[in-house]
């Protein structure tokens, strides 16, 4: 039922415990990324039960679009509350995460408990970080053909991408990037200068003055506390524009950076997320277990998930105005231009990390190359939901036969 009108649509009468099951079953299943998770609820929910009109689903997924946050789930918690109110928002969003929370649980604690055996498979883990890499690379393409549409975007994101390279905190070029933006679009050059000329002298003085350092509460050497996984988490959660790839950045400098895990296991984390049912941005649950065990991913992935629960929860009945306000969308275009920018450069710095690995022959750059190329070609142009579990599973065996 796609053609029925705004009036006759309405969720089912169910319970709490109904309606969680009802989520948890599309969390077990939520294989693929967001497209195939939004197109999983879509023909369930709209076309089949008629919990939503199919213009009404598509003007709410372009809200989605614009907001920061893992669109499905934002999904899965605004139809919750079309359904039970913001108790059922919160209801069917954590049956959607469950499963995946879960299972990445038990996939890092796998990973931590065997790390010393790691070495036998040493091989194999350079080859999937190779293909995440492959994969990345495709999703910052995607992202920026969705993004990028037109020249004054192409400057911001070349800009910010240049200026993460150069060491730049992002804080500072996303800032940028929201602010010269709209002046640019609005012609208001004096101003865009000077914006400009202000995150320069802040990227200076960030970048040669000493800052006192965030309290970590519960740091130990080589273990993170629970509240900076939990900020880590945040920044995360409200900076994730385009898609769950655009949290990787972030969750980097802040975890890697600090010397918690190294970017190898950091890809590993993200290879993982990539293969189970739910959104990608759970490799940060990952990330939390191992740099401060079961407390620390219980606290990334709270921080992570708590702006995509507070969007649809708290603005429910304001959202579709919020997206259509002009210069939200104005602002929102340079930052997303500005996050384009600081992905493409991490995903320079993670090849970089990722190529000194490779052994030094002939062969091993070569098969290093081709593991690349192919995986980003199979990525592109293969469409299909086990495109990128099958692409890890097949980059591990090559890995183990090129590398070991």
């Amino acid at each position: 039922m796609t053609n029925v009108s705004e009036a006759d649509v309405r969720p089912p009468s169910m319970t709490y415990g109904q309606l969680f099951l009802r989520f948890l079953r599309f969390g077990m299943l939520a294989f693929g990324g967001p497209v195939a998770q939004i197109a999983m609820i879509r023909r369930e929910l709209v076309d089949r039960e008629s919990w939503l009109s199919g213009p009404a689903f598509n003007r709410l997924l372009a809200v989605m679009q614009v907001l920061p946050g893992p669109e499905a789930h934002e999904l899965c918690v605004h139809m919750g509350v079309r359904a039970k109110g913001r108790i059922g928002g919160l209801v069917a969003g954590l049956g959607f995460m469950l499963p995946g929370f879960l299972l990445m649980m038990v996939v890092a604690a796998t990973y931590v408990a065997f790390s010393p055996s790691l070495d036998r498979v040493a091989g194999a883990l350079l080859g999937i970080q190779i293909a995440v890499l492959a994969i990345i690379a495709r999703a910052v393409h995607r992202i920026g053909l969705h993004v990028l549409d037109g020249a004054a975007l192409w400057t911001v994101a070349v800009t910010a991408a240049a200026a993460s390279l150069a060491g730049v905190s992002f804080w500072v070029i996303l800032g940028a990037a929201a602010a010269v933006y709209p002046l640019a679009v609005a012609r208001r050059w004096t101003w865009a200068i000077l914006a400009n000329l202000v995150a320069i002298g802040a990227g200076i003085a960030l970048a040669h003055v000493p800052l006192a350092r965030e309290p970590l509460v519960g740091e130990a050497i080589g273990v993170a506390g629970p509240l900076a996984l939990l900020w880590t988490g945040l920044k995360a959660g409200l900076l994730t524009f385009g898609g769950a790839y655009t949290a990787i950045p972030y969750v980097r400098t802040d975890t890697v950076g600090r010397g918690w895990l190294s970017d190898g296991t950091f890809l590993d984390g993200v290879a993982f997320a990539g293969v189970l049912p739910a959104p990608l941005v759970i490799f940060c649950t990952f990330v939390g277990y191992v740099a401060g065990g079961w407390l620390g991913a219980v606290a990334i992935t709270v921080g992570v998930f708590l702006p995509a629960f507070a969007f649809s929860m708290i603005f429910y009945e304001r959202l579709e105005g919020i997206a259509d306000n002009p210069r939200l969308h104005r602002i929102l275009a340079g930052v997303a231009a500005g996050v384009v920018g600081i992905i493409a450069a991490t995903s320079v710095d993670l090849a970089v990390t990722t190529g000194m690995k490779v052994p030094m022959t002939s062969f091993t750059l070569a098969a290093a190359a081709l593991l690349f190329v192919v995986a980003c070609l199979i990525a592109t142009y293969w469409k299909s939901r086990l495109n990128a579990p099958l692409i890890l599973i097949a980059a591990g065996v090559a890995g183990q036969l090129a590398f070991s």
